[in-house]
């Protein structure tokens, strides 16, 4: 009877194995043999070995079991997490951070029919689209815009420019003064935006710039310069304008893969980003669409929405942000999402991908980032 690997995606949801000195081993050894010839230990006994593969012996502790070479048999144990690892950084570049591909495919062919356009605050309006990578899995997009006090109107992540989304847009007095991209990969409907708003201001993080100069076949982006770049060398605290700033606070992750952007609106206590962090499933995003055009995540998506959802202890979640989001620079990462969990004073949370979280937000920032704010457990 051939040894049983378990699954390598058990250890996702109930962590790895209590480790012993003799389990950490380096990466190389996870592909060593596992399964060898076990020689009796009583060969005088004269055991007789059974069609499936067992020997007997009179003496029971002198059990063994026939076991055939497997080359390729992970080991069962693990040390360190890399199989885990590598699992997450495989589903990070395959379903997460994509290449690029032409804008045109990601976009509704009726966007104003399963736009959901809602008010969150009277002065906070959310523009929730169907988006699914790959066709496969449901994860929403979203744009937000904000009337800041002085009436002015920023835009955040933004989405097609429908005729609904211009009445509402209208219907705040329409001086759109800022159009920011939230990450490097939110950027898609800047152009539209721009012309139909040119005073607006574009706000972005760095990168975005040098990505939209290079795409020279694609006529939804543009090569609009930048009046507002934030990067990694932008002195804190990051400032637009004093306008902007008098509304707004703003934080940097430059060790993210997508280059976050977050932004807390003080006057309703609403903080705003984009890929930082997902809250599927994205219900409110697919709930104009008919049931029989909604894409079927299959198993591997099935997994990967689980993974990305804040519900229960969020395990998944802090796998994912701590082997691969944050692993190009952990310590400034920890340090960044502990100011924003201890400064910026919010009740609501927009993320662009999945569920608003408009109760206990704060609770949830703190249950996702637990290992980044207590320590890894």
């Amino acid at each position: 009877m051939p040894r049983i690997v378990p699954s390598p995606l058990r250890f996702l949801k109930y962590g790895l194995p209590k480790q012993h000195h003799h389990h950490q081993q380096p990466l190389r050894a996870l592909f060593r043999p596992t399964h060898q010839y076990q020689p009796l230990r009583h060969q005088s006994q004269g055991p007789r070995q059974s069609r499936g593969g067992y020997n007997y012996n009179y003496d029971h502790n002198s059990y063994r079991q026939y076991r055939p070479p497997n080359r390729w048999s992970i080991k069962r144990h693990i040390g360190k997490g890399y199989l885990e690892a590598l699992i997450l950084i495989f589903f990070l570049y395959k379903y997460k951070y994509p290449k690029a591909i032409m804008s045109s495919s990601l976009i509704p062919d009726n966007p104003d029919e399963v736009m959901v356009i809602r008010d969150l605050t009277p002065n906070v309006a959310i523009f929730s689209v169907p988006f699914s990578r790959f066709g496969k899995i449901p994860i929403g997009g979203r744009g937000t815009a904000v009337r800041l006090t002085s009436g002015s109107i920023a835009v955040f992540s933004p989405v097609a420019l429908t005729e609904a989304t211009k009445a509402k847009i209208a219907s705040w007095g329409g001086q759109v003064k800022y159009l920011v991209a939230t990450d490097i990969e939110h950027h898609i409907f800047l152009s539209e935006w721009k012309k139909a708003y040119p005073a607006a201001k574009l706000i972005g993080p760095e990168g975005l710039p040098e990505k939209r100069l290079k795409v020279k076949n694609d006529p939804k982006i543009g090569h609009e310069p930048f009046d507002v770049v934030i990067g990694k060398n932008t002195p804190r605290p990051y400032s637009v304008d004093v306008e902007f700033d008098k509304d707004f606070e703003v934080e940097y992750i430059a060790s993210h893969p997508n280059k976050e952007v977050v932004f807390l609106y003080k006057p309703d206590k609403v903080l705003i980003e984009a890929d930082l962090l997902f809250n599927l499933p994205a219900t409110e995003q697919y709930s104009k669409v008919p049931e029989e055009k909604k894409p079927k995540p299959g198993l591997l998506g099935g997994w990967f929405m689980g993974m990305n959802s804040t519900e229960g202890e969020a395990k998944g979640m802090k796998r994912f942000l701590w082997w691969v989001v944050s692993r190009a620079d952990r310590d400034g990462f920890n340090e960044i999402v502990g100011r924003m969990y201890r400064d910026w004073d919010f009740e609501v949370i927009v993320p662009c991908h999945g569920e608003v979280i408009e109760k206990g937000a704060k609770e949830v920032w703190g249950r996702v980032f637990e290992w980044h704010l207590e320590g890894k457990k």
